[in-house]
Order: structure tokens, then C-alpha cells, then sequence
């Protein structure tokens, strides 16, 4: 049964698309079918995340009734697919936001998962993507104000009639200046699906247009992804140990 992943956030800049770019990555990892739709219409960012910034359809196209949905879907050298928006602000024009949910009806038939990457905040754009998804993911980072905004964000989906699936908690450092986890988790009311280490490797792989896992394997936050995504697609995982990477397992 496919999955429809909606991932969002409060606020910019907290990691959500890098979020939805690595656990569509991982899932791939794990064997599975992935499609990551960039719903962000108005600030798209997965295309030029993965090396495909400008494509002849994108999902512009497929809203404004101007192309089918099978031939905006691309695929990036690792096998994860992709959904790319235009960064024409005249594709802009006329789309009607709404129809996001006729793309996750026709998406299901064809994937395992699909993670929605939402626009961040509340707006139309937003709000269409979380009542695209099945299951909604909320990204914070663990200070205050990105909390707070996360809050919101829980409630609105709480208005929408939709349940959130989780929190990831992205660029924790682990300093006195980060909130601890149990008082995210204790403002948010919500479970911690998982908690992303800084890592300073992500700029690295973003000049290298790919995600994080495929770059930086073995880095903390790569791992911490694998381990999210484990638990979204119900496999086992356990990071091989130094020995078992030296003999090849």
C-alpha cells in the first residue's frame, strides 16, 4: 500500500526540504519505490537540490492542466524520482493549488512512498500539500521560536482533520543553546520520529547535488536519516560496524 509523506514546517530554514530529499533517498536505499514531489511552488528548491533545476514539465505544468503527471516524474541517478516545480515565477500563474490532491491519487499508482516537500508556513500552497499526505512529518529545529511555529503548524493539521505522524528534529548540536528533545517533545505533544545531528557535510553534498545518505554514507545525519526512514517503511536497520565494513558485509 503506497504511502503519501507529506513533510513541513512552521518556518524557513530549518531543514525540511534537505529532510524530504534524504528520507525519499533512504527509503530508496531500503528497496522502495520513491517519488519526492516539490509542492513548493512558489520557492522550489529539489530540483536544484538534485541537479535538475530547470526541466521541459514540471509540476506546474501537471496543475495548470498543461502535461500529464508521468511526464513531469524524472529520475536521478541514485533511482529515487523526483517531481521537480518550475522556477519561472510566469509558471506561477493560474495554477490551481487544489488539484495536488488529484496528483497523490495518480502518484499512488506508481510508488511505494511519496513525499510531498511542502512550502513552509501556512499559506494556500501549504496548506494543499498537508491535505495531500497521508501521513504528515513536521521538521523543527530545537529552538524556540522554530518550536513555536511547529505548535502551530500541529494545531492547523489538527484543524484539517489529518493526525501527524511526527517530529524530526533537524541540526541538533547538542549544546546548552539547543532545547533538550523532552521538551520538544513535551511542547509539541507529539512523538520525536527522529533527531538530525548538524552536520557540516550537507553543504558539501548540496554542492554536489545529491542527498546526504549517497555523498556522506557513514556520516551521523545520514544515519539518523536511514534510521527515520527504517522506521516510515517498517524495515530493520543496524548500521554495519567498522569490522563489518572492513570485511565487505
Amino acid at each position: 500500500m503506497t504511502k503519501v509523506i507529506t513533510i513541513t514546517s512552521g518556518k524557513g530554514g530549518v531543514g525540511k526540504t534537505t529532510t524530504a530529499i534524504n528520507l525519499g533517498a533512504a527509503l530508496n536505499y531500503f528497496g522502495k519505490d520513491v517519488i519526492i514531489v516539490d509542492a513548493n511552488l512558489t520557492t522550489p528548491n529539489i530540483g536544484l537540490h538534485l541537479g535538475a533545476p530547470i526541466v521541459p514539465v514540471s509540476l506546474n505544468h501537471v496543475l495548470s492542466g498543461k502535461a500529464k503527471i508521468a511526464d513531469a516524474i524524472y529520475e536521478h541517478e541514485s533511482g529515487t524520482k523526483i517531481i521537480p516545480s518550475s522556477l519561472s515565477v510566469k509558471e506561477l500563474r493560474r495554477i490551481n493549488h487544489s488539484k495536488l490532491k488529484e496528483v497523490s491519487k495518480k502518484l499512488r499508482k506508481i510508488a511505494d512512498f511519496v513525499i510531498f516537500d511542502s512550502a513552509a508556513g501556512l499559506g494556500e500552497e501549504a496548506l494543499a500539500a498537508l491535505e495531500s499526505g497521508d501521513e504528515l512529518i513536521i521538521v523543527t529545529n530545537p529552538e524556540i521560536p522554530a518550536v513555536t511555529d511547529a505548535l502551530k503548524t500541529s494545531k492547523v493539521i489538527e484543524e484539517l482533520g489529518k493526525e501527524v505522524k511526527g517530529v524530526i528534529i533537524t541540526r541538533f548540536k547538542g549544546t546548552k543553546n539547543d532545547m533538550p528533545i523532552a521538551n520538544v517533545r513535551d511542547m509539541l505533544e507529539l512523538p520525536i520520529l527522529g533527531v538530525i545531528p548538524e552536520d557540516k557535510n550537507m553543504s558539501e553534498a548540496l554542492a554536489m547535488k545529491d542527498a546526504l545518505i549517497h555523498t556522506h554514507p557513514r556520516s551521523k545525519a545520514a544515519r539518523a536519516y536511514k534510521s527515520v526512514a527504517a522506521k516510515l517503511a517498517g524495515v530493520n536497520y543496524k548500521e554495519p560496524s567498522l569490522m563489518e565494513r572492513l570485511l565487505g558485509k
